[in-house]
């Protein structure tokens, strides 16, 4: 299929995700690797100018503060980047290498979305020589939230990635899993639910050994100011949420108020995060997700989010670090 075919298909698509997991079929296993065809750099050396200054927090160094790192900080890499134009770039890159590692290993790569300005964050993958290697048949997109609304409505996640980025790449359209709109918030959040465990029975999703969870291969995260992620906001009661994968929520201190989201399991059962943070706003966020200094009592969504068996890479740039001390 052409790209711009394959565009206008998924454009065209609105089915609920079980009318789509009804056409899709198990991933066949066909070794695949981008790494011969994708640029060779490492994603963080810095031996270019675009390069990010610098992998400055990675496993068993110290933290940012001068402090040594617990087990879950030593698990953080921080890139910082001197322009939006080089973190788009690196983003694509360790996407699309990530795309090429789980197709070898498993035949699909499984990867959730969220909203906000992640979307054009991702951009570059829709252009060369990102759109000509990555094996797109291959992928199988989700969302890590969504708000409750019609999909070509304003508020859509769903709305968002397709204009950003679904309808520019040739991802088989019935392998694009939106929310069934249709239904009432708690609905729509048992219906994903549903989807997902549709998703790990037919083999798309690997089920982790540790945490009992689904592992998908890559989950895309942004933060707000606040420090919430997806749409698990500060001492709200679905951030102790131990048993289900997706939520709901009908009260979101940010409109709309009716959301669905994967809970804090499900995101830290992940097999890599990406979390994608920019601007000046987002700095008292970051400096307290790296600070030694916690309190279970007051712990910011992004603070509990925390891998047991990969690497939380943060996509960053000089503002949002600012006020950590030893950048």
């Amino acid at each position: 299929m052409s790209t711009s075919a394959a565009a206008a298909s998924a454009a065209a698509a609105s089915s609920t995700c079980a009318t789509l997991l009804r056409r899709s079929s198990p991933p066949s296993r066909v070794p695949a690797n981008l790494r011969g065809s994708l640029p060779s750099r490492s994603l963080s050396s810095p031996s270019s100018s675009r390069a990010p200054v610098s992998p400055v927090y990675a496993a068993a160094s110290a933290s940012p503060d001068g402090s040594r790192g617990t087990a879950a900080a030593a698990r953080k890499k921080l890139l910082i980047f001197d322009a939006e134009e080089y973190l788009a770039e690196s983003l694509a890159k360790y996407t699309a290498r990530l795309s090429g590692e789980s197709v070898a290993e498993r035949g699909a790569f499984t990867v959730a979305l969220s909203g906000g300005s992640l979307i054009k964050a991702l951009r570059k993958l829709a252009e060369p020589p990102y759109l000509e290697a990555v094996e797109w048949s291959k992928w199988h997109v989700l969302w890590v939230d969504e708000r409750v609304v019609p999909k070509d409505h304003a508020d859509s996640n769903y709305k968002l990635a397709m204009d950003g980025l679904l309808s520019k790449v040739p991802i088989p359209a019935s392998q694009i899993y939106g929310i069934n709109d249709a239904l009432s918030a708690e609905g729509a959040a048992d219906d994903y639910e549903t989807c997902l465990k549709q998703l790990v029975q037919d083999g798309v999703i690997a089920m982790s050994q540790v945490t009992g969870f689904p592992k998908l291969d890559l989950v895309l995260l942004g933060m707000g100011p606040d420090g919430h992620v997806a749409s698990l906001f500060p001492g709200h009661p679905i951030v102790n949420e131990k048993q289900k994968w997706v939520s709901y929520i009908k009260d979101s201190p940010k409109p709309p108020p009716e959301r669905i989201t994967f809970t804090l399991p499900l995101v830290n059962s992940s097999a890599h995060i990406a979390l994608v943070v920019t601007g000046a706003g987002k700095a008292g966020a970051v400096h307290k997700a790296f600070s030694e200094k916690k309190s279970s009592s007051d712990l910011l969504p992004v603070e509990m989010v925390s891998l047991q068996e990969g690497l939380i890479t943060w996509f960053t740039d000089k503002p949002a670090v600012s006020m950590l001390s030893s950048i």
